[in-house]
């Protein structure tokens, strides 16, 4: 800036030999006189325009400090439950995940077995950004991370590679089905872990019958109208179930030409028993319940083969034109770009504060993480989830804070449940082993009051005693397939 006295004495063109502004000499009329006027003129102009500009528009060094970023990927219930936990805190969060809704898994069999519709069990993320003003819900998919530069790559759809700074990351990506090395498995047998799986196996069983129905092959028909399931844990369990039920009660009368009761339903495992994370004696009570409703439990079978003729289970072929995966499950590909150790199944081998070894202010929370407690691992339930996220998100705020970590995360069991058709349910609780028509009315009560929104407690209620009272499904939808026929178009008439 030019100081006020210079800039009078320059334009004056006349300054005395000893200011410090002193210009060579310069006659007004003369060429180079007019040249310097030029220059004068236009210098001054610009020093004037700068000084006149108001204050707010000018670039200023902010003496706050920068509010800490919140990276959470997963909108699942350790993600959400992380994200809430962070409501109160002054940072600023990021909840991405690769699609806008969170689901409701327990109950995800439901919509696979068309009794629940899938947004009964499933609501958009970005609502909560109504509810939490320091929350942003990104759309978008990671495919790197850097921990040393603490940033993340991720797909934006239809914008393309993104990068996003963090200081604090919460990996909450939840599980994938695992077909233990046999991928090519996954072509012939749909596992359950989102809503297109749903549909899909949804849309394998009522198109099942809708063949059997149509063909003139005894031998296809019963190909048709048999079901396989390997994997027989609570999800195995509970969706045989509710397959037996729909044969025998939905179905019946709705077709001429076969009988849906006389449907073969086979669940396989290749353990010693059914439900190996409930007691023993719950045990032996799910499978005469199954055996009841029609089921066949084959225990002590490996799957070796999956193709479109059915299984192969320690050499003995199962003809079945549906085949459903309830076995095994593997961690999301986004744990191991952390670059930490893993167990078998890819989960994260995390500390008791839930961090990495490699990057102290990044956790894993929920399904994706492998942790012990007491010598025995910590489930791979919701309720886990939650409080693995919960405890994330608190721990965040304290480091923000500058307060120390606290104690180390512990897992509070509040039991164990299972559902096995109408009227029927298992529950452990420490020592407390119940099983029966009240469990069942426990399991329903506790499902519907965690349900994450109002609206779809009431309809999951409302469609619940519709189906308890008539036997009837409310989602029986066959998804539509492409036209293999070109229609032909009519002539007009000439």
């Amino acid at each position: 800036m030019i100081h006020l006295e210079c800039r009078k004495s320059v334009l004056g063109f006349a300054t005395a030999s000893k200011s410090p502004c002193a210009e060579p000499q310069y006659s007004p009329h003369s060429s180079a006189g007019r040249r310097r006027q030029q220059e004068i003129v236009r210098y001054t102009m610009s020093t004037v325009s700068i000084e006149s500009l108001p204050q707010d528009r000018l670039p200023a060094a902010s003496s706050q400090p920068k509010q800490q970023r919140v990276v959470i990927v997963g909108g699942g219930f350790a993600g959400i439950a992380a994200a809430q936990a962070l409501r109160k805190s002054d940072v600023e969060i990021i909840l991405m995940d690769r699609r806008n809704h969170h689901i409701f898994q327990p109950l995800l069999y439901q919509v696979a077995t068309a009794v629940l519709a899938p947004s009964e069990i499933a609501t958009s993320i970005r609502q909560l950004e109504a509810k939490q003003k320091n929350l942003s819900v990104v759309l978008a998919e990671v495919t790197g991370i850097n921990l040393r530069m603490r940033t993340i790559e991720a797909i934006y759809p239809g914008l393309g590679i993104r990068k996003i700074e963090f200081d604090y990351l919460v990996i909450a990506t939840g599980m994938r089905p695992s077909y233990f090395g046999h991928d090519e498995f996954a072509a012939h047998a749909p596992g359950l872990k989102s809503l297109n799986d749903a549909e899909t196996i949804r849309t394998k069983i009522l198109g099942a019958f809708e063949l059997a129905e149509s063909t003139e092959d005894e031998t296809e028909r019963a190909r048709q109208m048999t079901f396989v399931l390997v994997g027989a844990g609570p999800t195995g369990v509970e969706l045989a179930a509710s397959i037996a039920h729909m044969v025998s009660v939905t179905l019946r009368n709705n077709f001429r030409r076969i009988d849906p009761a006389k449907s073969r339903i086979v669940l396989v495992d290749g353990g010693d028993r059914i439900l190996p994370s409930f007691a023993e004696t719950l045990s032996r009570k799910v499978v005469r319940r199954l055996e009841r409703l029609g089921v066949e439990v084959r225990t002590g079978l490996k799957v070796e083969k999956v193709d479109e003729q059915g299984v192969v289970a320690s050499g003995e072929r199962i003809t079945s034109a549906t085949v459903l995966w309830t076995a095994g499950v593997t961690a999301s590909p986004v744990v191991k770009m952390l670059g930490t150790t893993t167990d078998r199944a890819g989960r994260a081998l995390i500390g008791p504060f839930m961090d990495i070894p490699e990057a102290p202010n990044v956790f894993v929370a929920g399904d994706a993480t492998s942790m012990t407690q007491d010598g025995y691992p910590v489930p791979g339930v919701a309720q886990a989830a939650i409080q693995q996220g919960r405890f994330a998100g608190r721990l965040i705020v304290r480091r923000v804070e500058g307060r120390s970590d606290g104690r180390p995360f512990r897992y509070r069991s509040r039991g164990n449940m299972a559902v096995v058709g109408k009227n029927f349910a298992i529950l452990e609780a420490g020592r407390m082993r119940t099983s029966g028509f009240v469990t069942w009315m426990v399991w329903a009560t506790l499902h519907v009051l965690a349900l994450p929104l109002l609206q779809n407690r009431f309809r999951v209620q409302i469609q619940w005693i519709w189906s308890y009272l008539s036997g009837q499904r409310s989602s029986r939808l066959i998804a539509e397939a492409p036209r293999s026929v070109e229609i032909p178009k009519q002539k007009s008439a000439s």
